[in-house]
């Protein structure tokens, strides 16, 4: 079977895992060099090259916008980035955190819900002495909370918003929450983005972004290979 880029967005779930199916035991640098791309000597500085290759084969439309990667389907695209025993190594990145504006925003209409509503998860090798370019892509799998683990997302969501609510953004850690978690998030060190104070004045301080921590993904993985 010879692979071809896709022209157009999967147009059912089915269709989606399929092509994602087809990518398992390719290496990221195969996968560049069918979409005549070059595969980055080193990840940790080109840190969103494999999502953004992935979202190439399997048809990706959202890009970076506040919405699934496949909006019509329902669906977001997550990479895994996995060690030789298939454990995660690394937290997930989720969306960024809304730090003013949040008056009325609740769990049921929150982005962290839309974007893990239904994931499309790829594992990949990560393991530091493999080149990226000979890291394989795993098997793909369909991943949607069950009731207890939305429960758990949704604690953690609502403890860290009411935090950030009162003004204690900068006091969250990356201790908080039981399987996710709050983090800067910002390319560069420097960026800096409106937040409400304890005395509810508006202050400067790093942009956040929700991870999955690595507990809760390991064991996303030993469930779908169980």
């Amino acid at each position: 079977m010879t692979l071809t880029l896709p022209s157009t967005a999967p147009t059912s779930v089915a269709q989606l895992m399929e092509r994602a199916q087809q990518l398992a035991g390719l290496t990221l640098g195969e996968l560049a060099q069918l979409a005549q791309l070059e595969t980055p000597e080193d990840l940790r500085r080109h840190k969103g090259f494999s999502g953004q290759l992935l979202e190439l084969w399997l048809g990706a439309s959202a890009g970076s916008k506040p919405e699934q990667d496949f909006p019509e389907l329902g669906v977001e695209l997550k990479t895994l980035p996995i060690d030789e025993a298939g454990r995660p190594m690394e937290t997930t990145y989720v969306c960024y955190a809304h730090l003013t504006g949040i008056a009325g925003l609740t769990w049921e209409n929150s982005n962290v819900r839309n974007k893990l509503h239904q994931v499309c998860w790829v594992p990949i090798e990560a393991n530091r002495q493999i080149p990226p370019a000979e890291r394989r892509v795993a098997s793909a799998f369909l991943w949607t909370p069950t009731p207890e683990q939305e429960a758990a997302l949704r604690a953690d969501w609502e403890e860290i918003m009411e935090l950030i609510a009162l003004g204690q953004v900068e006091s969250i850690t990356a201790r908080h929450g039981q399987v996710m978690q709050l983090r800067p998030k910002a390319a560069d060190g420097n960026a800096l983005t409106d937040a409400i104070g304890r005395d509810g004045q508006f202050i400067q301080t790093r942009p956040r972004g929700f991870y999955l921590k690595k507990t809760f993904t390991r064991g996303l993985l030993e469930e779908a290979f169980a």
